[in-house]
């Protein structure tokens, strides 16, 4: 038993760095001292394309239903639980969350105010800021909790904080990376520091994954509503946030909601998967 888990630490160490080995090592003691359970995984549930997602967010705000304010409220907290599961306040209480102009973002800034709540410190990168309510009133929330608002990503920011939330760009994004977010994400593809990536790491094509050759890599990802498919790509830790999608809706695009644990917002789809060599 000890040299299946001490082979799995090695490479989940080598490919992801220690904050990935805290998050897949108490998993790997337990597929390793009993027989696995059978679990669903992002690869055996339905992955969603862009305009299936496209759809699904749609249908969940069709009147009657949800309003946008809702479902960012819904995402956002689903953000939150994810960043708790897997790096907590008390080894990564400084989070930088670097948020875009869509609503990607304005997920990022509500899980910024929810981990505030949850005893993080977290500060905001947000360059671009729409003019639409429901994004000032976010802001509005952030000067509310003295959560720090940045136009810029700061220099040293790596020294400064203990793990990053990437809220870019979200599936609908299409097209080249324009300033000043192009800088950004080479900036933040170069941290050092752990990321979390919102929905679909930002920049790669929400189908086919991965563009350029040098995409951003983060380490752990959360998928919202469901996972999409250029999710496939992704090796890291993967959770799921979707347990405000009604039953009608997840069966009419075919998509399995897995049964979460008690008041549980996220699961675990699978933690760092191991390199291929």
């Amino acid at each position: 038993v000890m040299s299946v888990i001490l082979g799995r630490a090695v490479r989940t160490i080598r490919r992801f760095g220690y904050a990935g080995f805290s998050l897949g090592i108490s998993l790997s003691i337990a597929t390793a001292a009993a027989p696995a359970a059978p679990h669903m995984t992002a690869l055996s549930m339905k992955l969603l394309s862009q305009a299936e997602a496209t759809a699904v967010d749609e249908e969940l705000m069709a009147t009657p239903g949800f309003s946008i304010d809702q479902l960012m409220e819904l995402a956002g907290l689903s953000v939150a639980a994810s960043v708790l599961a897997a790096y907590p306040p008390i080894t990564h209480k400084r989070v930088l969350c670097v948020c875009g102009p869509g609503n990607n973002g304005g997920d990022g800034l509500v899980a910024a105010r929810h981990l505030w709540h949850f005893g993080y410190s977290p500060s905001v990168v947000y360059p671009k800021r729409p003019s639409r309510p429901l994004f000032i009133n976010l802001v509005s929330q952030m000067d509310m909790l003295q959560i720090p608002m940045l136009t810029t990503l700061p220099d040293d920011f790596d020294s400064q904080h203990d793990c990053l939330i990437d809220a870019v760009f979200g599936f609908s994004f299409n097209g080249a990376v324009r300033a000043p977010f192009d800088d950004i994400l080479g900036r933040m593809r170069a941290s050092k520091l752990p990321m979390l990536s919102v929905d679909i790491p930002s920049g790669w094509h929400v189908e086919d994954g991965p563009v350029g050759d040098e995409p951003l890599e983060p380490e752990t990802l959360i998928s919202l509503t469901a996972p999409k498919l250029g999710s496939r790509y992704f090796r890291g830790a993967h959770y799921l946030g979707g347990r405000f999608v009604p039953p009608a809706i997840a069966q009419k695009y075919g998509v399995t909601q897995p049964a979460y644990s008690g008041a549980d917002q996220v699961l675990l789809l699978h933690p760092p998967m191991a390199c291929e060599s």
